[in-house]
């Protein structure tokens, strides 16, 4: 999946760092996850950590995460995904509200992927009312249908905007493809909440820190995603048919800082990362000033190519170095 700020690249310089400073041995280390998004830290250290605490305040991450960290025992799932991908496409929400030929003209998915998206969507959830499913199946479903949606979305990338003539990705077929998960002997913990809040309710060895860096609210780029994982009864707003949602203080000049420096405090962890760059709304001197009130500080940069949300669309356009920060506070 495509998304903004997504530490996939940059997997190795967070583990690398993360060793020196902690050891190689994380087996009786808690690793808590607190602005998980897509989960990717979270997966890299899933396995070699004693428990994996995942979070992120959008429900469409906290589907991921709870299949990719949750989801620690195999499960049946075969004969689900081949029977959701054989069943015939309906008319529903997705398809009327933001799909090729519906009443409201959004132009996000073809007709025929918003009502496999609708039809699919309805079959997952009718099976988990009826129990056919369990709870770690439904969200393994969930997650498939999330990663399959956003393939073939006739979106740039993000969905602040649909382009206006469907892409030839946004023609292919949905289908599902089984969001495999790694097995662990190890049971992990998974939340749906602000991270001001759930620092006071937890504990552990390693916070790994990613908030936001500027001000482009996440509820507002990936809201599809969560009106698709959520499937409720809602108004669509606007053009782009944006669902209520809660912006965020890490997203704010006037508030990041205090909101910042109230989770430091809280935290009840001896080892913090942060991840951060050069480009955040936060300057280096801000986050060096706030972590140094509760311990000692370092930091460790990398340079990398930023993703670019339009960069299907604008092929001859760089993607420009962004430098990438990774503070470490070790709290006294």
């Amino acid at each position: 999946m495509n998304y903004i700020g997504s530490k996939n690249k940059l997997s190795d310089f967070i583990k690398k760092n993360v060793y020196q400073v902690v050891g190689k041995d994380l087996s009786n280390k808690i690793f808590c996850d607190l602005f998980a998004g897509t989960g990717i830290v979270g997966r890299n250290f899933k396995a070699e950590s004693k428990k994996i605490i995942s979070n992120d305040f959008e429900f469409y991450s906290y589907v991921l995460n709870r299949n990719y960290i949750g989801n620690h025992q195999k499960i049946e799932f075969e004969k689900l995904i081949e029977e959701l991908n054989s069943i015939e496409g309906k008319s529903g929400f997705v398809s009327e509200e933001y799909s090729e030929n519906g009443k409201s003209e959004r132009l996000y998915f073809s007709e025929d992927n918003g009502k496999k998206i609708d039809a699919t969507r309805k079959e997952i959830e009718k099976w988990k009312s009826s129990k056919k499913i369990n709870e770690d199946q439904y969200y393994f479903l969930l997650c498939s249908l999330l990663e399959a949606a956003d393939k073939v979305a006739n979106t740039a990338s993000v969905y602040g905007a649909f382009l206006k003539q469907i892409k030839k990705s946004a023609q292919k077929k949905l289908e599902l493809v089984p969001s495999n998960f790694e097995i662990t002997e190890n049971q992990h913990e998974v939340y749906n909440e602000d991270a001001n809040e759930l620092i006071k309710k937890i504990e552990g060895d390693i916070l790994y820190l990613d908030p936001p860096y500027n001000a482009r609210q996440y509820g507002a780029n990936y809201h599809l995603l969560n009106t698709i994982a959520k499937y409720d009864n809602f108004s669509p707003k606007g053009k782009t048919g944006l669902r209520n949602y809660q912006k965020s203080k890490y997203c704010s000049k006037i508030e990041v800082s205090k909101s910042f420096e109230n989770l430091i405090e809280n935290a009840q962890f001896q080892h913090i990362f942060l991840s951060y760059n050069n480009e955040g709304l936060m300057t280096e001197s801000e986050i060096r000033n706030i972590l140094s009130k509760f311990g000692k500080y370092d930091i460790f940069t990398t340079e990398y190519q930023r993703f670019r949300a339009d960069k299907e669309e604008n092929r001859n356009h760089k993607a420009s170095g962004t430098t990438e920060y990774l503070y470490y506070l070790n709290k006294d």
